[in-house]
């Protein structure tokens, strides 16, 4: 099994900057591909950012895409989602997940990951 951390979020101004992370242990975090998605009050979970195992390839949900990155670093177990340009409407918790995987591909539903951390709240102020 692998375990999830996410760490970083926080109350920010609108139009800021902000990185998150996700630091894995138990596994190879190279043997996965990552994930993230958020949740906001009243709303289903949503897709934000996907990175196959190895990080040559990159999927965006349609409300970040062009304002956030992903990226991984394997050396560090450690996964980061870029944020810039937040929008009060960006606040959520923001939860990290993985999947073994034995491809490069990326993966954009919720039911295609195995393993979830507990979030970090991401609060974005007008």
């Amino acid at each position: 099994q692998v375990q999830l951390v996410e760490s970083g979020g926080r109350l920010v101004q609108s139009g800021d900057s902000l990185r998150v992370s996700c630091v894995a242990s138990g596994r190879t975090l190279s043997d996965y591909a990552m994930g993230w998605f958020r949740q906001s009050p009243g709303k289903e979970r949503e897709f934000v950012a996907a990175i196959a195992r190895h990080g040559g390839r990159r999927w965006y949900g349609d409300s970040v895409r062009g304002r956030f990155a992903i990226r991984r670093d394997n050396a560090k177990n450690t996964v980061y989602l870029e944020m810039y340009s937040l929008k009060p409407e960006d606040t959520a918790v923001y939860y990290c997940a993985a999947r073994h995987s034995w491809d490069l591909n990326v993966f954009t539903e919720l039911e295609s990951y195995n393993y979830w951390g507990q979030g970090t709240q991401v609060t974005v102020s007008s």
